[in-house]
């Protein structure tokens, strides 16, 4: 799960800063997005929960909230194009007034899973 959790943030890092693929260790990562691991770990959950429902859509969104640490986003499926997904997450660490937009991308494979994909 930790190796998943590192792969969707580098993934959402990159798209997030226009294709700019920066080398960072997962802390800074998570430091630099104001989210906390169990936030990531709710964010991920509710990615997946979203693609698992059925075939996505343009439009189709789910919000999420950490009840632990107040954390809270939306996560819109922007774009759908074959077999993937881009997925648009606004996120707002808790303290934060100003909300944060990344978007990573997912591909379903030929065994029905979705993963992250550049």
């Amino acid at each position: 799960m930790k190796a998943l959790v590192c792969t969707a943030l580098v993934a959402a890092l990159f798209l997030g800063t226009g294709g700019i693929a920066q080398a960072k260790s997962l802390s800074r990562i998570i430091a630099e997005m104001g989210l906390s691991p169990a936030d990531f770990e709710v964010l991920s959950a509710t990615s997946n929960a979203l693609l698992s429902s059925g075939s996505p859509s343009v439009g189709q969104e789910r919000a999420w909230l950490n009840q632990e640490t107040g954390s809270k986003g939306t996560i819109r499926v922007q774009s759908v194009q074959d077999n993937c997904v881009i997925l648009q997450h606004v996120v707002q660490p808790e303290g934060t007034e100003q909300a944060r937009d990344i978007r990573t991308r997912r591909c379903m494979t030929a065994d029905g899973k979705w993963i992250l994909t550049p």
